[in-house]
């Protein structure tokens, strides 16, 4: 399949998204965006690829990869990028889209169909970070101040490390998880070293926005997007499998169970690869 890489000029940002497939589509289906945070378009491409029949839209969020800001900002927030998502979607003339969305993506995703229920047709929402949704929000605000303090003390290694251990604890944040001591970079080979950056956009308080924000429920059912609010089946009870079920419960409906993990569908040979080929036929049955 063709990939094009083009720019689009926003106010503040240059957005650089990719095509892969005609514009218009050739056999008049919604183009499909695949939309993340903090991941990038490249983070898609084993997805991708397996939809040739369909065209696709990756883009690095603003401030993220290829995508430059010019207004000299530095926090990420789910209504900047719903907006930014809005106006690529205008750009390219599309009617309603159909949108795979992942973790912080997810949240965009989620606001984009509050702000202009319209662009979208169906929204598939995998593993939103949320706290506001978890009975234990205060924990769960607890533990992310946990990890970005690991972060700002000694680095990223620290910081990632501490960000695995929250993410991988299952259950509510209760008083035994913040009883132990923050791992150890080397446990999960990471560097022990600082490289004295403080822009992480994950670790940093950039991100906070994103598993700050509140669902608009009454606008999201009201809306007459389809949304199906997925979860990894190797997630279960994980801090990103349950604020995934609290977003379902919010809209009154269950979790649609994906194979793999959090990052089901990335390829390649690293630990964190999922099973691309798996996911993207559940991801396509839902589609239909």
């Amino acid at each position: 399949m063709t990939q094009t890489t083009h720019t689009l000029a926003l106010p503040g940002a240059d957005l650089v998204y990719d095509v892969a497939g005609t514009l218009p589509p050739a056999d008049g289906r919604p183009l499909l965006f695949m939309v993340g945070q903090p991941m990038t378009a490249d983070g898609f491409r084993a997805l991708a690829e397996h939809f040739p029949d369909r065209t696709v839209v990756t883009y690095d969020p603003r401030g993220l990869g290829r995508s430059v800001r010019t207004d000299g900002g530095t926090t990420d927030t789910p209504q900047e990028q719903a907006a930014d998502l809005h106006r690529l979607a205008e750009a390219l003339g599309a009617g309603p889209v159909d949108v795979f969305a992942s973790s912080g993506g997810a949240v965009t995703a989620l606001e984009w169909v509050a702000t202009h229920p319209g662009d979208v047709a169906t929204l598939v929402a995998h593993e939103p970070p949320i706290n506001a949704v978890l009975p234990d929000a205060a924990g769960a605000d607890r533990a992310r101040a946990r990890f970005n303090a690991a972060y700002e003390a000694n680095g990223s290694g620290a910081g990632m490390a501490a960000f695995i251990a929250m993410t991988s604890w299952k259950g509510e944040f209760t008083e035994d998880y913040f009883a132990q001591p923050d791992p150890d970079p080397a446990m999960f080979g990471l560097p022990a070293a600082d490289d004295g950056r403080r822009d992480d956009p994950l670790l940093s308080r950039r991100a906070w926005a994103i598993t700050d924000y509140r669902p608009d429920a009454a606008a999201l059912t009201a809306a007459p997007t389809r949304i199906v609010v997925g979860v990894g089946e190797e997630s279960a009870q994980t801090y990103t499998a349950r604020t995934a079920e609290g977003v379902a419960a919010l809209l009154g409906q269950e979790v649609t169970v994906f194979p793999s993990h959090h990052g089901g569908f990335v390829g390649g040979d690293s630990g964190y690869a999922g099973k691309p080929a798996e996911f993207a036929a559940t991801l396509r049955e839902i589609l239909g």
